[in-house]
């Protein structure tokens, strides 16, 4: 079950995301980084990981690289770490699982991080950018 208490969906494929590399931000008891954070990554965002010592932007051990606007499971302390300063990236929250909103963020909270709102803000505008915030 997702945040908004519907069915859980496939956050990424290409490229292939979750714990397990099966798409899903699933629960995994394994996981001690808690890959559970559905994810639309903005350059802000890889910057600032990258600052972290997190590179999630150039490719290495068969992991390909993350560009804005892929989907990605990120660490839900990762996410609140940058929630903090800042750099924050947009989540889709029928593909963040229920935990996220029971045990780490609050709703309004990821509500205010819903990518639908960088959605409709861009059909908005004559603007052609890339994803970013």
């Amino acid at each position: 079950m997702n945040v908004l208490e519907t069915k859980l969906k496939l956050c990424g494929s290409n490229p292939l995301t979750g714990y397990d590399r099966n798409g899903y931000c699933n629960v995994n008891m394994d996981d001690i980084g808690t890959h559970l954070v559905c994810a639309i990554v903005t350059q802000d965002f890889l910057d600032f990981t990258y600052s972290k010592g997190n590179d999630l932007i150039n490719p290495t051990n068969g992991f390909p690289g993350l560009k804005p606007g892929d989907r990605w499971c990120l660490c839900v302390f990762r996410w609140i770490e940058a929630y903090n300063n800042g750099f924050a990236p947009y989540i889709d929250l029928e593909r963040t699982p229920y935990v996220v909103k029971e045990k780490y963020i609050p709703l309004h909270i990821l509500f205010q991080y819903d990518y639908r709102k960088y959605i409709k803000l861009r059909q908005n505008s004559n603007k052609n950018y890339p994803f970013s915030k």
